[in-house]
């Protein structure tokens, strides 16, 4: 709908996945997992209505991978797929963005983290688990099937995050073949 869907279909593509660009709710049957990149969160969120694509989603079983604006539709407050609050922009404006090291959860290497108007993650569920976290706070977690990271890991070279969610699109593809 918006965002850097280009981004991620170059990382995915490049870990030898098949992408497929989703604009309709009948492009998510046959999916293995989706991707919902950052961009401006109401804006995709009427288009998301205006097309349908939110019933789909509510009823996709595949692996979600939410950055950025992409989480914020997952979060409790939108399409409560993921059991987070969220605060938009908590970091401040377009000019207040950076970027820093990001500490993943079992490696020793930080991952370079690109942060844009990017939410903080107020609140988790119970069944958060956080996998990433800059500077004490989580910015990147996983609720069951899906991953939502506050930063743009797709604006980087590193594959480390998407390689993540392709682990969440193969557990999730044998869960539902059983």
């Amino acid at each position: 709908m918006q965002g850097n869907f280009r981004e991620h279909a170059a990382m995915l593509r490049a870990l030898g996945a098949d992408v497929a660009e989703v604009r309709k709710p009948e492009q998510l049957e046959g999916l293995d997992g989706l991707v919902i990149p950052g961009g401006e969160s109401t804006a995709i969120t009427r288009l998301m209505r205006l097309y349908g694509i939110d019933e789909a989603l509510r009823r996709f079983d595949g692996a979600v991978f939410g950055t950025c604006a992409g989480m914020i539709l997952l979060d409790r407050e939108h399409l409560a797929l993921a059991d987070v609050a969220l605060d938009r922009n908590a970091y401040g404006r377009q000019v207040r963005s950076f970027e820093a090291d990001v500490e993943l959860a079992g490696d020793e290497r930080p991952f370079h983290g690109v942060f844009i108007r990017a939410p903080r993650m107020r609140e988790l569920g119970p069944d958060i688990e956080v996998l990433g976290e800059l500077d004490g706070e989580p910015v990147l977690v996983r609720d069951g099937r899906m991953l939502l990271a506050t930063f743009h890991p797709e604006l980087t070279d590193d594959p480390r995050v998407h390689e993540i969610f392709l682990m969440l699109v193969e557990e999730a593809s044998h869960v539902g073949a059983q």
